[in-house]
């Protein structure tokens, strides 16, 4: 893969760096702690500048949000509602109004998750949907989105232009940093799983249970009096 990146970098330019962050936040498993050190490494080997190089990147990185946020905001808090609100998710212990509660703390208090998360591995992409779910204010969305993804494409091209030939060594850091924030949300995921599991699957399930078996009990008592 960093051949392919390596090989359209050089033919394209900027045009190549812009392109492949736009791609990269539109599918998070391609990972930009490749693309953006050998971007900045290929600042000291070509015509290409690394003000221009950290431009490229960020254009591509406010284009692709929105296409993100352009899902979200197709899903909707009405529609989310609905769903959540199926037989399916009621005995999985969700409730539309679960929905509707994130939702409402997200315009309260949750909008500066948008430019922090930029700056985070793995989220930084992701973020820009429930900023669309919740109908986030496009200004305020672009602004937060800006700044942060430059702040983050700003580092990596930086520390890439700054190793030169030894960009692969900041790549590998970069994707170190970003291998431990996997490993923590994937332990917050399961930790919230067997909580959720406890309090709400379980209940539900046994409630379920119950108003299966209360005609049978109600006949079994007849009978016995």
């Amino acid at each position: 893969m960093e051949a392919a990146f390596y090989d359209f970098i050089s033919q394209f330019g900027y045009f190549a760096v812009g392109a492949l962050i736009f791609i990269e936040n539109v599918f998070p498993p391609i990972p930009s702690e490749v693309i953006l050190p050998l971007s900045g490494f290929f600042t000291t080997t070509t015509e290409m500048v690394l003000p221009l190089v950290i431009v490229a990147a960020t254009i591509g990185s406010v284009t692709g949000a929105f296409i993100l946020y352009g899902i979200g905001y197709v899903l909707n808090r009405e529609r989310l509602m609905r769903f959540f609100n199926t037989k399916p998710m009621r005995l999985l212990g969700f409730k539309g109004s679960d929905i509707s509660s994130a939702i409402d703390w997200f315009d309260r208090k949750g909008q500066a998750s948008v430019l922090i998360c930029r700056c985070v591995p793995v989220v930084r992409s992701l973020i820009s949907i429930p900023a669309g779910v919740a109908r986030m204010n496009v200004a305020k969305f672009s602004l937060f989105t800006f700044v942060g993804s430059a702040v983050w494409n700003t580092v990596l091209c930086t520390l890439g232009a700054a190793a030169g030939s030894a960009w692969q060594t900041v790549s590998e850091q970069a994707e170190w940093v970003s291998d431990i924030v996997k490993y923590v949300i994937i332990a917050l995921v399961v930790v919230v799983a067997v909580f959720w599991i406890i309090k709400r699957i379980i209940p539900n399930l046994r409630g379920e249970g119950d108003k299966d078996e209360t005609p049978e009990q109600g006949a079994g008592a007849h009978f016995k009096k």
